[in-house]
This record gives structure tokens, sequence and C-alpha cells, in this order.
């Protein structure tokens, strides 16, 4: 394990937030989010930061589980310099931990195409893609993928 240390975010802390939104915004700007909009996520969704020391290396998103399928939804992302270096590995292991203990049945995450370090990272955890699209009115392609021998 190295120095990583993972924060919760609340809706009240307003510098976790902000990290977590720059984060997000810089990994997948089409779905960029404004400050309201993260904390409107972070109290139906599990959302935390990640350091080294103090500075920020990354975010992570947990959605629980939902459908027939109780599929949960695991997403890590690193900022740039830090890739590469097992912080996205340990944000993903608990993330899948925190999926699992919320009954999560198939563990799903979604990475946009045009991010290939994210692509490649989910391939290596064991992730199968399930299917591409472009939302409508958009032009961005997004990869949905499903960890492959989990659940239905």
């Amino acid at each position: 394990m190295s120095d990583l240390r993972i924060v919760p975010v609340s809706d009240v802390d307003e510098v976790a937030l902000e990290d977590w939104r720059h984060v997000h915004n810089l990994i997948v700007p089409p779905a960029a989010m404004s400050l309201d909009d993260v904390r409107a996520r972070s109290g139906r969704f599990r959302l935390e930061v990640a350091y080294l020391g103090d500075t920020l290396v990354g975010c992570s998103t947990v959605r629980p589980p939902e459908g027939d399928t109780a599929a949960a939804t695991v997403i890590a992302r690193v900022l740039p310099g830090f890739r590469r270096r097992g912080f996205g590995a340990e944000m993903y292991v608990r993330g899948l931990a925190l999926a699992r203990e919320l009954g999560g049945g198939r563990i799903e995450t979604v990475v946009l195409a045009a991010n290939e370090d994210g692509l490649a990272f989910a391939l290596k955890h064991g992730f199968v893609e399930v299917e591409r699209y472009v939302l409508d009115g958009e032009s961005d392609v997004w990869v949905d993928l499903v960890l492959a021998g989990v659940g239905p």
C-alpha cells in the first residue's frame, strides 16, 4: 500500500467537493459538472477523493446497485501525472469492496472512449466491453464495461 489518503466527499465539505469536481471535469470534460451537480451526486453516490500528502491524485465514484442485475458501478479517475503508480488500483479495490458491501451482484464501469488510459486500466482489471454509444445530441463515444465472471 502507498501513502494514498482517501477521503469521502460530503455535501458540506467544499474542498472535497471542489477537488472531486476538478478531477472529474479534467478527465471527462464532455460530462463536466458544476459544484451544485457534484453536491447533488454526493447524496446519491459514494464519492471519494484521493491525496498523496496534500496533493490531489484522483477521485472515485461508486453507484449503489440497482435494477434486476443489482449492478453497481465503480469508477476510479487518476490525474495524468499520477498514473501507473498503483493509485488507481487502490481506489478501484476500495470502490469494488464498497460496491460488494452494498450488495452489488454485478460490477460495471463506464469510460470515455477517448480516455485510452482509462480503457486500458479497466481491461487490465478484468472488465470486458459491453457497449459503445454516443448520447443524443453529443459526439463523444462512451464505453460501458462489466467485470467478467461477476454476477448475472
